[in-house]
């Protein structure tokens, strides 16, 4: 093998999302960047109408709109929102299976926390009000949570690796963290990857709100997703997708691709703690942005932005404040948590954020957190607060963190971090 093989550089080519903002990773950042909050009250009609109180909702789609007709029945809304966003990040790298390079050489890995749990509640419903034969045997392709990456392989000819990992919220950032493991020991040359989530159903919104997570008691809606603040308390439920195309750094400088930034690193580790909640120690959490440096190459002096895992409970965020103390130390990179206008999007939120981070580096700018008026004593951090900070920077570290313990960590550098490794 040559060097370049043997250990290539992965490079982001590619953005697509799907997201309360709006669909595509542009206008999202521009949103986060003016500090937009994407949150609302769920409108008559909607299916959490009188549910909950606030809600992240993405724009409507049809499955005419990425399907032909014949394909399009059951197809769950998690699959069309991860269709829409793999349509558009192909588009945005300019590259077409097959054209550009070999099918057999491109990898996808679209993940979900969940699957299709809205169309399985609504076949279930079915099979209650009018009995067996109610069920379609659509149901199976439409509840899968591999089927975002299997339509996206069928729609685009992807020939090479394809799988979903379903592990809750840090479903997306692991799907990016496997791309950047098949570049580097090169098993492929592209990977599409990331996650989608549609969980805006009323039986996951009153699980949620029954275990207490979720945010209330807002008059304002956009007010509701308080990360770090003092008065947080809960999440706000969102559905959306982001998708990446990620390359092999030699694949995409020979067709001229100059990309958006570097993926470098990635860090994995699981806290064997509880089902439901993250070690109050943060070690986790810690070890596993440690092991994105590591893979990286990177000091922890080279990172100048996390964008927080953040959702705005009251224990995950603490525990977040002490993993990032315990790894940069008492001057830590900048933090935001662009949640407090997306809201949650569960195992969609790591792909999206890690776009985030790859415009962030790309434009030298850093989202602020939204509604954070007053710091919680216990997440002292150098937070992003009010308004956008302007400046470059080498690298930023995504989080992401789940039920289940699962804890993931993206590192991502600017477009010319790898040339000088």
């Amino acid at each position: 093998m040559t060097a370049d093989t043997a250990r290539p550089g992965a490079v982001i080519t590619g953005l697509g999302t799907f997201s309360p903002l709006g669909r595509g990773a542009a206008d999202l950042f521009d949103a986060l960047s003016h500090g937009k909050s994407g949150l609302r009250t769920p409108p008559p009609g909607h299916l959490l109408d009188g549910t909950v109180s606030v809600a992240g909702i993405a724009p409507d789609i049809e499955a005419h709109e990425v399907l032909p007709p014949s394909e399009g029945r059951l197809v769950d809304r998690y699959a069309l929102m991860a269709l829409a966003a793999a349509d558009d990040a192909l588009a945005d790298a300019g590259l077409v299976v097959g054209r550009d390079v070999d099918p057999h050489r491109v990898a996808v890995i679209v993940s979900s926390g969940a699957g299709g749990l809205t169309t399985y509640e609504a076949q279930a419903h079915d099979r209650v009000q009018r009995g067996r034969t109610a069920v379609s045997p659509y149901l199976l392709p439409g509840m899968l949570p591999n089927m975002a990456a299997a339509r996206i392989a069928i729609k685009h000819g992807i020939r090479g690796w394809s799988s979903a990992m379903a592990t809750a919220c840090a479903a997306g950032a692991h799907a990016v963290a496997e791309a950047a493991r098949l570049i580097r020991y090169g098993e492929a040359d592209v990977v599409v990857c990331g996650g989608a989530e549609a969980p805006l159903n009323p039986t996951s919104a009153l699980a949620f709100a029954h275990a207490r997570a979720l945010a209330s008691g807002w008059d304002d809606p956009e007010a509701a997703s308080r990360p770090f603040d003092r008065r947080r308390n809960g999440f706000v439920l969102a559905e959306g997708a982001g998708v990446l195309v990620v390359e092999r750094a030699g694949h995409a400088d020979g067709r001229g691709a100059a990309g958006y930034a570097d993926l470098l690193g990635w860090g994995a580790t699981t806290d064997a703690h509880r089902p439901t909640t993250p070690r109050p120690d943060g070690e986790g959490a810690a070890h596993s942005m440690r092991g994105a440096l590591k893979t990286s190459g990177l000091a922890p002096e080279d990172v100048g932005y996390v964008n927080a895992h953040g959702t705005a409970t009251k224990l995950g965020d603490v525990a977040e404040s002490k993993a990032v103390r315990a790894v940069f130390g008492a001057r830590t990179p900048a933090v935001s948590s662009t949640k407090s206008m997306t809201g949650h999007l569960l195992g969609g939120s790591g792909a999206v954020e890690a776009a985030v981070c790859a415009l962030a580096v790309s434009r030298g700018v850093l989202p602020p957190t939204h509604n954070l008026d007053e710091v919680d004593p216990e997440c002292d951090l150098d937070h992003v607060r009010g308004q956008a900070r302007h400046g470059r920077i080498e690298a930023a570290i995504s989080n992401s963190f789940a039920f289940g313990g699962h804890n993931v960590s993206l590192l991502i550098g600017t477009a010319g971090t790898r040339k000088k490794r």
